[in-house]
Parts: structure tokens; sequence; C-alpha cells
């Protein structure tokens, strides 16, 4: 049987907190994801169509980081979190139990993008101890996108 030991240069200890927080952050992707899918199929109002395109655009953003965070995940030797149980169990974005006006989906959609940038920022510490760079520069990545996404929808605000 061959031997499938992880030996990549991060202690094991180091690879699990840090797919711990991974874990977080692709539950906290996939929850904004699926708020910004349902937004994008329940819009109404004078901006629908700016909207609709602007959410159909970040939702295919957020899956396609959903599938990289979850191989990175793995990648690290952890199993990926797949299920709505255990999104629901890992996620700090709230899901709605009602349905929202057009400025209080976007009122919405900046408070889920700042939470998944801070649940991206929270784990880089860990990163950055263990010399992880693959997921230093992931998390990088998705802190552009979440900060910019707040920014754009934040605007809408004004």
């Amino acid at each position: 049987m061959a031997d499938l030991t992880i030996d990549i240069g991060i202690e094991e200890a180091d690879r699990e907190a840090i797919t711990e927080g991974l874990s977080r952050l692709l539950a906290d992707s996939y929850t904004l994801y699926l708020k910004t899918h349902n937004y994008h199929w329940n819009v109404t109002g004078p901006m629908f169509q700016t909207l609709h395109l602007m959410f159909e655009t970040q939702y295919s953003e957020l899956a396609l980081a959903a599938d990289l965070i979850a191989e990175r995940i793995r990648a690290l030797g952890a199993p990926a979190p797949g299920s709505y149980h255990e999104f629901s169990r890992l996620s700090s974005v709230p899901e709605d139990d009602d349905r929202p006006d057009a400025t209080e989906m976007i009122r919405r959609l900046v408070a889920g993008q700042e939470t998944v940038a801070r649940t991206a920022r929270s784990v880089y510490p860990m990163v950055e101890k263990a010399h992880d760079e693959p997921t230093a520069d992931l998390l990088t990545q998705r802190l552009q996108v979440h900060e910019k996404t707040a920014w754009m929808l934040r605007s809408l605000l004004a």
C-alpha cells in the first residue's frame, strides 16, 4: 500500500488549522453564492436589469471561488465541506427568511461580502505562520474581490 502521508513542508497541526479556516471561508462563500443567486432570480424594480446582471456576475465568480477554496482544502489533506448542513454550521453569512426589496438586497450583499472578507482575513495569521504561500495568495485574491465588490455594491446605496 502506498504511503499517503502529506509532506509539503507544512506541519499537520498547521494544515488542520488552515483547513478549518478555509472550511469556514468555503461555507461563507457558498452561502453568499446562494444568497446572490436568489437575489438574481428575485430582484424587481427600476434597477432590475442592472442588478440582475450584476448579481449574475457576482454569483458566477463566487461559484468559481468555492471550487478553488475546496481544492486548496483537499490539497492540504482535509475533506472539503460540501453539504447544506455543514455550510450552515460553518457559515457566518446569515440566510434570509424573507423577501427583501432591491435596496435591502444590496445592503445584505454588502454585509455578506464584508463577512467573507473578514473570514478570509482571520485565516491569514495561521497561513503566514506556516509559510503557506499558495493559501496566502488565494486569501489575498479573495480579499481583493470581496472588498471591491462590497465597495461597488455600497456605491449603489449612496
